[in-house]
């Protein structure tokens, strides 16, 4: 089909040669041959009069042309994916939805376990797809390549549809033999002790403790970084270094593990987990009742337990 000289299949060749940067991998995507989507690339070039691609390797490197037209093309054609292909009504115990899911390990072991548990009873050819952080989540979401973001509400852009989740607070953790953790932590123990910190994405972007810290002018000694709080644990065990990591978590691994968990020096901030999702995804009837599952499931989470200043320290 033609619109204006353009024949629109070439629109979906050129999404799927953005989102996979390679031309055999792009002609898979869209059940073409290899030299069909190299002629659909030689078409794409005539039409909008520019190279679009460039080859590093086996790599495309896009034009900043074809960079501009990605994101309208892409929005346009889920639109009509939305609008006209998938407008069916949603029904839950028989869809085969795969739901793209980015999230940390705290949420995936505190509160998506029981997403996941329930799912199974409710809707059980649905599957996830649950992914470690990105540098650029809201290009995942503006392109639609994840579904849900799962992350502290204060990283979050307002550029996409959001809502809260539950409010979750940090604390610190070490091995139960760790003698500067028997009595109060001071901020003088905290600042002197090594750390083992989760950071997040090829970046490594820091969480919100670290956050808190360089607002204030503060830097603690990291001597190990990792790549989820659930590392945290077992990397400070039979050694005198600490982790702070979200509540609930450590709550969780103090059951399997000879932790301490002690209240923070620092007045850390307590911070609210949210789901965020593609603008164009508002009337998507399967995201609204993903949304509202993990909205029901949010409100009957417990609370991390008693206040660490209440417990006893031993």
């Amino acid at each position: 089909m033609r619109f204006k000289g353009l024949d629109l299949n070439l629109l979906v060749a050129l999404d799927a040669l953005m989102t996979e940067r390679n031309l055999t991998a792009a002609a898979r995507k869209i059940n073409l041959s290899q030299p069909a989507m190299s002629a659909a690339v030689a078409r794409l070039r005539t039409y909008f009069r520019d190279e679009l691609f460039t080859m590093r390797g086996r790599e495309l490197v896009p034009t900043s042309r074809a960079e501009g037209l990605a994101a309208p093309i892409r929005e346009a054609l889920l639109h009509i994916q939305l609008s006209i292909i998938s407008r069916d009504a949603f029904d839950p115990a028989q869809s085969t939805r795969r739901f793209r899911v980015i999230l940390s390990d705290f949420m995936t072991i505190i509160f998506f376990r029981k997403i996941i548990d329930r799912i199974a009873r409710e809707a059980p050819a649905v599957r996830f797809d649950l992914l470690p952080f990105s540098d650029e989540p809201d290009e995942l979401l503006r392109r639609g390549e994840i579904d849900f973001l799962v992350a502290p509400e204060l990283f979050m852009s307002s550029a996409h549809p959001k809502a809260t989740l539950f409010e979750e607070t940090l604390a610190c953790v070490g091995c139960r033999t760790n003698k500067q953790l028997a009595r109060q932590l001071t901020i003088e123990g905290y600042m002197s002790m090594g750390h083992v910190a989760a950071k997040f994405g090829r970046a490594l972007r820091p969480n919100i403790e670290e956050w808190f810290l360089l607002e204030h002018g503060l830097k603690r000694r990291i001597e190990i970084v990792v790549q989820g709080f659930s590392m945290i644990p077992p990397i400070v065990l039979d050694t005198v270094r600490i982790g702070t990591m979200p509540l609930r978590l450590a709550r969780h691994f103090e059951k399997l593990m000879p932790l301490r968990v002690v209240e923070p020096p620092l007045p850390l901030p307590a911070f609210a987990e949210a789901i965020q999702w593609p603008a164009f995804h508002n009337t998507d009837p399967a995201s609204i009742w993903m949304r509202r599952l993990l909205l029901q499931e949010a409100s009957n989470m417990a609370p991390p337990g008693e206040p660490l200043s209440s417990r006893r320290r031993c």
